[in-house]
């Protein structure tokens, strides 16, 4: 298989993994679908045993309208998915990034429109007994707006806009990829783990729907009722009037905009929206993360070239590519045989072996992570100057002056405020030079200061100039108006050791395992000792990184915005744990061999601390012990 590669073409690593989450999509698909059918099956007129099911009609009709309500979201989902967590230092700086990006628009619109058309269809299944037609008639013909589905289809917008600020609150488009994990003969098939997950979460599912139900029928009514009843009325009036015959006053009903009949309405028609979009999402997450395998084999094995075609994955400039190809890299390592032989053997490559090129690839990536940790807080290297570029004589002279000549300039109301300026920041620098004020200026700023410092010395009981703002932005901070501002320990360490502007966990422990475990195997699988040439480099950079790592999480200040001072980080934590593992792999497996690998004492030791393996006590000599 070595020889041929030069001449077989490579197939993108792309191409095997969207079909795989194509697939998978089809199972989210499936399960909306299904949802949707029973929903349009609820909204039928049941006149007929035969018509309300059968789905060549109008039940079939609504399921369609109902399905697209559902999978609007999943498209949405599809189009913006990425891996890895925002990082950045505050909630408020997350805003900030994306809050006039064309994803945070798309979302927005999305869930807003979808809500609309679920209105439109309910309000057509229904039946007219419900009394939620746009235009009622009284006698004589007389048509006058319903204030009712008003407030129906605006509580479906006002939702649609709630739920879309959970999405992008929540990072819903966010996948949590998977790592490799050792391999049991007994384990279920990951499909039907999937599923149980699935079903493991359908009860929390449904007590979200139903909260979040209630919540947003208090959030629209409350909306409604306080700030865009009138102008929703008077523009439908104007649109409405050239069609119907409704009354030329534009008065607001005197009754309330929905009645207790209407209200149950809302609220069983958000639940069925509600239902589809949280399942919706839910299977989106559970079945797209998937690990890369299909039959039973790695994801590239039907490529004519398996190894050319992950590698192209592992060296894809688009982070969810690489991520994938990195997760079935270490799965391979760990778990299938043949293929990691094929990676050992696979030394015809053009570049350069195929172990060779997997090396370099994962140890450029812890090596990404321990730069970025190397000059968190430094200034950036200045640009190295062209030696081409020619300096220019430094002048010797001032330039001529280009002010104009005959403008005065009204020197008295510039002194003045200079004299304001200085007299400020000597107060605040240098209290004890003085200043040219007038004697009337100077009482002024002083009487100023005096009652300053008054307030603060009975409201905190410390007379500091300083004080008074820190213990109020401090209560600021503790309150929930503060939370989005703080710069959490957690939030600081993911991003200065994922970096920006996402950063992907498993990335980290996928390579790291993928090195130990193919360094591992190469004492029985490795025929030509290749893998055997970088065992020490791997067990050092292991070892450095993990030291850096661990240093640096320990060293981090809390900042003073972070009122919790929780100093944990899950994600950092996990990609130390990895390295641990791995560093005790190695030591276990090529302790023996440490002299011939040409790795001392002291690297040894290095990697047992890092790996937290305790050193072992030296040998105490018979002899030694009778001289104690």
């Amino acid at each position: 298989m070595a020889t041929t590669t030069s001449t077989v073409r490579r197939y993108p690593y792309k191409d095997f993994l969207q079909p795989a989450l194509h697939r998978r999509f089809s199972t989210t698909a499936s399960i909306l679908l299904a949802i949707s059918y029973f929903e349009a099956i609820a909204l039928a007129s049941w006149n007929s045993y035969f018509w309300y099911w059968f789905p060549i009609g109008p039940t079939g009709l609504r399921a369609l309208f109902l399905s697209a309500c559902a999978l609007s979201v999943i498209i949405l989902r599809i189009a913006q998915y990425h891996v890895g967590l925002r990082t950045s230092n505050s909630a408020f700086q997350t805003f900030r990034q994306n809050v006039f990006k064309l994803p945070t628009i798309e979302s927005i619109f999305t869930y807003v429109t979808s809500a609309l058309l679920f209105s439109q269809v309910y309000l057509w299944s229904i039946p007219e007994s419900a009394h939620l037609e746009w235009i009622t008639h009284f006698s004589a013909d007389r048509a006058r707006l319903n204030e009712k589905t008003i407030f129906f289809t605006a509580h479906f917008v006002i939702l649609g806009l709630y739920q879309a600020g959970l999405h992008l609150f929540n990072d819903k488009d966010r996948l949590s990829l998977g790592t490799s994990r050792a391999r049991d003969a007994k384990k279920t098939d990951p499909t039907v783990t999937q599923w149980k997950q699935f079903w493991d979460q359908l009860p929390a599912i449904l007590i979200v729907t139903v909260n979040q139900s209630l919540l947003g029928l208090f959030i629209s009514a409350a909306i409604y009722m306080l700030s865009i009843r009138s102008t929703v009325w008077h523009v439908l009036l104007f649109f409405l009037r050239p069609v119907y015959n409704l009354p030329k006053t534009n008065l607001l009903p005197t009754s309330l905009p929905f009645s207790f009949r209407s209200i149950l309405r809302c609220w069983g028609a958000s639940l069925m929206l509600l239902l589809v979009w949280t399942v919706g999402n839910a299977a989106f997450s559970i079945f797209l993360v998937r690990k890369p395998i299909k039959n039973g084999k790695p994801l590239t094995a039907e490529s004519k070239d398996p190894n050319g075609s992950l590698l192209n994955g592992l060296k894809s400039k688009k982070l969810a590519i690489r991520c994938f190809a990195v997760w079935e890299l270490s799965d391979i390592a760990r778990s299938f045989p043949d293929r990691r032989k094929a990676i050992y053997e696979d030394i015809d490559r053009k570049d350069a072996p195929m172990w060779a090129q997997v090396y370099g690839v994962c140890i450029d990536t812890l090596k990404e992570m321990e730069v970025r940790i190397d000059f968190y807080g430094k200034d950036p290297k200045p640009p190295v100057p062209d030696p081409t570029v020619v300096e220019e004589p430094k002048r010797t002279t001032l330039p001529p002056k280009e002010d104009a000549i005959f403008q005065s300039t009204p020197q008295s109301k510039t002194k003045f405020r200079n004299e304001i300026e200085k007299a400020v920041t000597q107060t605040v620098v240098d209290p004890g030079q003085g200043s040219q004020l007038s004697p009337l200026a100077k009482k002024a700023l002083q009487s100023a200061k005096d009652q300053y410092l008054k307030v603060q010395l009975e409201t905190t009981g410390i007379d500091d100039p300083g004080s008074l703002f820190k213990i109020l932005s401090l209560k600021v901070l503790n309150s929930a108006v503060g939370w989005p501002f703080r710069q959490e320990y957690s939030r600081r360490l993911a991003h200065a050791v994922l970096g920006e502007p996402y950063g992907e966990p498993s990335l980290y422990i996928n390579v790291t395992t993928a090195l130990s475990q193919f360094a591992v195997h190469s004492l029985t699988e490795d025929k030509y000792g290749n893998v055997q040439r970088d065992v020490a480099t791997i067990i050092r950079t292991l070892t450095t990184v993990a030291n850096k790592l661990h240093k640096f999480t320990q060293t981090l200040p809390t900042h003073w915005t972070d009122v919790v001072g929780n100093r944990e980080c899950p994600e950092v934590e996990a990609i130390s744990d990895a390295l641990k593992e791995s560093l005790r792999e190695l030591v276990e497996a090529f302790g023996p061999y440490a002299r011939d690998l040409r790795l001392s004492l002291t690297d040894m030791r290095l990697a047992k601390e890092a790996a937290g393996l305790a050193a072992p006590e030296q040998a105490v000599m018979p002899e030694m012990r009778q001289a104690r």
